[in-house]
């Protein structure tokens, strides 16, 4: 449980404020982050998960593709599995949200809305775009134009 530290300030208290020492799980489950908080965590996920599975997979269905007629034809019926549409779903969420989020990190480096309210409005924005554009790309992946 946290403990309580307040300070007397020229004749008046000040709120006292939780003090944590040792968190526990439960008190971690307490934390609510702000939006832009889940979208920096996010944004750190995705570009791992581009770095080890995306390269790796886009690399390896190159070479598979490129390598033999019959090498194409191992790659048009791996490519048009279900769960390798998946996979290449979450990818593809995955580099719209990253593509999204960075773009919005590099108007905060120019100063650009660093305000709370602005912060809050970018990663909304952030997020609004990368899901739309994910959907987009999803409804191409699976055949839907």
């Amino acid at each position: 449980m946290p403990e309580t530290s307040g300070t007397a300030t020229a004749g008046r208290t000040r709120r006292a404020r939780p003090v944590y020492t040792n968190l526990g799980l439960s008190d971690l489950m307490q934390y609510r982050l702000p939006l832009a908080g889940i979208l920096s965590i996010l944004h750190r996920a995705s570009g791992a998960l581009l770095f080890l599975v995306g390269i790796p997979l886009a690399l390896y269905l190159l070479q598979l593709s490129l390598s033999s007629a019959e090498g194409y034809a191992a790659f048009e019926s791996l490519a048009s599995g279900f769960f390798i549409k998946l996979v290449l779903l979450v990818l593809i969420w995955a580099f719209m949200h990253h593509l999204c989020a960075g773009i919005r990190y590099l108007i905060i480096d120019l100063h650009v809305g660093v305000e709370k309210e602005q912060a809050h409005f970018s990663a909304k924005v952030a997020f609004g775009v990368s899901a739309v554009l994910t959907l987009i790309a999803g409804a191409k992946l699976f055949g839907a134009f």
